[in-house]
């Protein structure tokens, strides 16, 4: 008697890129992760996964399920929503069918996607005194607000 094979189950095979929505939500995972300084590895030991598991979830190479993305909700102390931001299904022009095309990242308008902002919350959680981290947090503050009556004039 012929052995037949299992029907394949649908899904994306090997060779095809990520999903764009995908890559987003990896992406803002990414920035989260970093706001916060934690590493893969601290990320993954919280949710019960492997930082590589974690690397792949940030590529978009696999794909986060709900109940996945309601627990790094919880973890990285964001609404669910946060991972969405930027994408706006009623805004967001049309990909054609059969595109191979990545959403271009929102890199270009978002300051939270540049690496500068990374390396300036990075450093700012490096400073240990936190009478010192508000004091910078409040010329900060004061300098982006004189910057602003600037701007009026």
């Amino acid at each position: 008697m012929a052995m037949t094979k299992a029907p394949r189950r649908p899904g994306r095979r090997k060779t095809d890129r990520p999903n764009p929505v995908d890559v987003h939500v990896g992406s803002r995972v990414r920035l989260r992760r970093n706001m916060l300084g934690l590493s893969q590895e601290k990320l993954g030991e919280a949710i019960g996964l492997t930082f590589q598991q974690v690397q792949k979830y940030e590529r978009g190479a696999n794909r986060i399920g709900a109940s996945r993305l309601h627990e790094l909700s919880r973890v990285l102390d964001v609404p669910v929503s946060f991972f969405y931001d930027d994408v706006d299904p009623v805004r967001a022009e049309a990909i054609p069918a059969g595109s191979t095309a990545l959403a271009q990242p929102a890199a270009e308008t978002d300051p939270l996607h540049k690496r500068e902002t990374r390396e300036l919350i990075d450093a700012y959680y490096r400073i240990d005194d936190i009478a010192v981290r508000r004091r910078l947090f409040a010329l900060a503050k004061a300098l982006a607000a004189g910057n602003e009556g600037a701007a009026e004039k």
